[in-house]
């Protein structure tokens, strides 16, 4: 894979908590960038997935979901009350 440069603007005290932490990693200051931009990436769509999923179960059930719903409710309460 490619690599490209860049040059970043960071405070001091960040700066150096990253050049502890890739020390004690083993690893390249940036290895250590790149982890931790991917690790910010995927929990970026970690979160852009939990917004689309809780989008999806925001609305109210149809008619027809409602009525499966109070039938199998019905059958539920019906099988349990005749184990006891």
């Amino acid at each position: 894979m490619q690599a490209i440069k860049t040059a970043i603007s960071i405070e001091k005290n960040l700066f150096d908590q990253a050049e502890k932490i890739a020390r004690e990693m083993k690893v390249t200051r940036s290895k250590l960038f790149v982890i931790a931009l991917q690790d910010f990436m995927e929990r970026q769509k970690n979160k852009e997935l939990l917004a689309r999923i809780n989008a999806a179960y925001a609305d109210e059930p149809d008619a027809t979901e409602q009525a499966l719903r109070k039938k199998a409710r019905r059958e539920h309460r019906r099988i349990v009350e005749g184990e006891w």
